[in-house]
């Protein structure tokens, strides 16, 4: 009976999000942690709690929480090109020359996104006026429209990856370019060597014209292959001149280190395009809460070069570098693990990490808390502000690139419609990509899982 139960719980799981067949990289899918040199024993000891908590003087340079003003979310549109929007929104990127003859309703543009895990294919939505719901109603939501439907802009350079990490930016042309690109990145959770995890393509999605793949330098690609975004140009000038992007990746488990990462880099400086398979040179860290050796897959980390509050089980997706006037800050947005973390499974029971000695091995949990990870006893959704100068100090060797901190961190679950772990849905992370309008002051975020049928919402957020 016991067996013939977890048969069918798993035919329904996999029913309900459309997986019958495809590979396993679906977010909460089982996660299998190869051994690791420098794995450790998960730390008992309670993680603590940051809240929202601001310090008492905050320069008037810098946004603030309560500079973010919360419009409302809408809805995804339905399926298209063959892709749809369940288990959706890992990477996306705004765009200002998006739906022209949209209304003129104050949200201009469009997004670019990644839809569902299985595909990892990109479309191009409209932004409808986002709508404040209460009672966290979604036949409330205003819902966006298809303006380009899914397709594939990689043209299969990646191949099948497992549980997926992507990136994705838009930038106006740069240097020899003679039109604006979708800059993209694409790794999995698992990474058996530096592989090449940059290109770009244009902004027809039926023409992509894909360029790449390239290597991020001699870095390690659990540090760089996630989330991405631009850099202002005012910024860049003075600290990483030529380099407009930003683009980094946390990793569970220490193997990125104790906290998020982030780049600096420029691929059309490059070539245009730089050559399939070629190192992009051009590249300043800007965090690394560890040490990397050159051409290692491992970052080297100990408790001294921690994020604040750093916990194994944190997952940041996001970010985004926002203006608003004279006021700047650069966010990461992601699901903050609270309380104590463990390798192992939902209901608590430990696995071993370091694969030394005669480990003993615990059996499988029954579903649903069979998904082997990175657990914490509760998580929240929260947005990291970090300093620019901070990370200007960096790009001129002045800081260690694990010495900066957040200045403030968001907690942002009130405004969300399903905060929280959802065992059954196997939803260990509650937040994918970030995107802004900078000339609007508008900051989009995934919310993912929260709609019908496993698709996302995007939240909207306005940045006085």
């Amino acid at each position: 009976m016991k067996a013939n139960h977890l048969i069918l719980g798993f035919v329904v799981f996999m029913l309900l999000f459309g997986c019958v067949g495809e590979p396993s990289i679906g977010n909460g899918d089982s996660v299998s942690e190869p051994d690791a040199p420098q794995a450790e024993t998960p730390d008992e000891t309670p993680q603590e709690n940051p809240g929202d908590e601001l310090p008492e003087y905050i320069s008037g340079e810098l946004i603030a929480p309560e500079d973010l003003t919360y419009l409302g979310a809408f809805r995804l549109p339905g399926e298209s090109g063959g892709s749809n929007w369940m288990w959706s929104g890992y990477a996306a990127t705004y765009y200002p020359g998006g739906n022209p003859n949209g209304a003129d309703d104050g949200f201009p543009g469009s997004l670019f996104a990644v839809g569902h895990d299985h595909h990892q294919m990109i479309s191009e939505i409209s932004i409808p006026v986002p709508v404040l719901s209460s009672s966290k109603n979604l036949e409330e939501l205003s819902t966006a429209e298809t303006i380009q439907p899914f397709a594939d802009i990689t043209g299969g350079m990646f191949g099948e990856l497992e549980i997926p990490r992507a990136g994705l930016q838009y930038l106006p042309a740069q240097g020899e370019q003679e039109t604006g690109k979708l800059y993209f990145s694409w790794g999995q959770h698992h990474e058996d060597a530096l592989n090449p995890s940059f290109g770009w393509s244009e902004l027809d999605l039926s023409n992509p014209q894909t360029a790449g793949a390239w290597h991020l330098g001699t870095y390690s690609t659990y540090t760089t292959n996630d989330y991405m975004f631009d850099i202002p140009e005012d910024w860049a000038a003075a600290n990483t001149p030529g380099l407009r992007l930003a683009t980094g990746r946390f990793r569970d488990g220490l193997w990125s280190g104790r906290g998020p990462a982030l780049y600096a880099m420029g691929p059309y400086n490059e070539g245009n395009p730089p050559a399939p398979g070629s190192t992009l040179e051009q590249v300043t860290p800007l965090l690394l809460y560890g040490e990397h050796t050159p051409g290692e897959l491992y970052v080297q980390s100990d408790e001294s070069m921690a994020l604040n509050n750093f916990a194994e089980s944190d997952e940041w997706s996001g970010g985004a570098w926002l203006t608003a006037g004279e006021k700047s800050a650069v966010v990461l947005v992601g699901t903050k693990g609270i309380g104590g973390a463990w390798y192992g499974f939902s209901n608590g029971v430990e696995y071993p990490v370091d694969g030394v000695g005669e480990a003993e091995y615990p059996p499988v949990p029954d579903w649903p808390h069979d998904a082997r990870g990175w657990w914490s006893e509760s998580i929240e959704a929260q947005i990291l502000f970090f300093d620019p100068a901070d990370l200007a100090a960096v790009a001129r060797g002045e800081m260690e690139t694990y010495e900066p901190q957040p200045y403030a961190v968001m907690t942002i679950d009130d405004y969300l419609f399903k905060p929280g772990y959802n065992y059954e849905e196997g939803k260990m992370y509650v937040l994918g990509a970030a995107a802004f309008d900078r000339e609007n002051g508008l900051l989009y975020i995934f919310e993912r899982l929260a709609d019908y049928d496993g698709k996302s919402l995007v939240h909207v957020w306005r940045v006085a």
